[in-house]
């Protein structure tokens, strides 16, 4: 079943990420595959605002529907060697030590806190301009909220593995120390208490992620989201085998099966952070840079800058709305 589902929905991916990042070849025209029957339909595109429409252009990747997946909502797919790992020893031995560090470049982080910023603002308005509450699982000691005092954060909840981390995460009102992979259950939230779920670049690290997104869904408030973002890093002795055999393009599927099998999620899409590439400037012509050697500096340490957003960290995200 996985095979089949995650290349049929792999195929869906590239087919519909060209719809959308190629707006002059198919401007008038959404791409939907049937993973049923592995055909590519063709169907006109849903009415959205201006700005949504730009956004979407701008960063998703594909919608997910239920007749993508193989099984029904309620089953699941995957077996214990999927979810195996090179290290199966506690994790609590592994996390013992805390990591003060950022397991993603800065370039990643501002677009992951830009979108955020976007998120929280969006579920403010649905709230009628109130607060917005939000569980930040996996946590450590920094989440990438914004830091603007305008951003109408609510109660900022973390979970997390390590003590020192998570007590030095000043955006955290209150945390709990709790190894998800021996616990899954968030026993000490009630049902419909948060607004936002995420969890940063650790989804590759859950080995009964069916009980977390389960709990994810329970917690959330109708309408809320969940936002799970991971990049191209990680701890290979500590992630899932099928994480570890997938590329970018399968990752998301697997994410995004979480969703499907764990709860009737209202929606479930993929999204791409990472900003466009640059163009590298025009390199100066021999005689432009003796005529002036400031030109040669300059073009240099444009051209560095620009290389170094290029070939920064990729940073995605699939969302799920309740």
């Amino acid at each position: 079943y996985c095979a089949q589902e995650h290349r049929k929905m792999k195929l869906k991916i590239i087919i519909q990420h060209v719809a959308i990042a190629a707006p002059f070849i198919l401007t008038a025209w959404e791409v939907k595959v049937n993973a049923m029957n592995n055909l590519i339909a063709f169907t006109p595109p849903s009415h959205r605002s201006q700005s949504n429409h730009k956004l979407q252009l701008a960063r998703q990747i594909c919608s997910f529907e239920e007749s993508d997946f193989a099984l029904q909502t309620g089953e699941w797919p995957y077996s214990a060697s999927d979810l195996g790992r090179l290290d199966n020893s506690d994790d609590a031995n592994f996390y013992d030590a805390p990591r003060f560090v950022t397991h993603i470049d800065g370039d990643a982080i501002k677009s992951l806190t830009e979108f955020y910023d976007e998120e929280i603002k969006a579920m403010s308005k649905k709230k009628n301009n109130s607060k917005v509450d939000i569980l930040d699982l996996c946590s450590s000691w920094i989440s990438h909220l914004p830091t603007d005092p305008e951003v109408p954060l609510g109660m900022v909840v973390g979970v997390g593995m390590n003590e020192e981390e998570l007590s030095a995460n000043k955006q955290l009102y209150v945390y709990y120390k709790q190894d998800l992979n021996q616990n899954p259950k968030l026993h000490q939230f009630d049902d419909n208490s948060f607004d936002i779920v995420n969890n940063v670049v650790s989804v590759d690290y859950l080995t009964n992620p069916l009980e977390v997104f389960q709990e994810t869904y329970r917690v959330l408030r109708p309408g809320g989201v969940a936002l799970i973002s991971f990049s191209n890093r990680c701890f290979p002795s500590k992630a899932v085998a099928m994480w570890l055999q997938a590329d970018d393009i399968e990752r998301l599927t697997i994410v995004a099966s979480y969703f499907h099998y764990s709860a009737k999620w209202d929606s479930i899409e993929a999204l791409d952070l990472k900003a466009p590439s640059m163009k590298v400037p025009k390199r100066p012509s021999v005689q432009e840079i003796f005529s002036d050697p400031s030109k040669a500096f300059a073009w240099a340490n444009t051209a560095a800058a620009v290389s170094k957003v290029n070939n920064g960290d990729p940073m995605f995200v699939v969302k799920a709305v309740k």
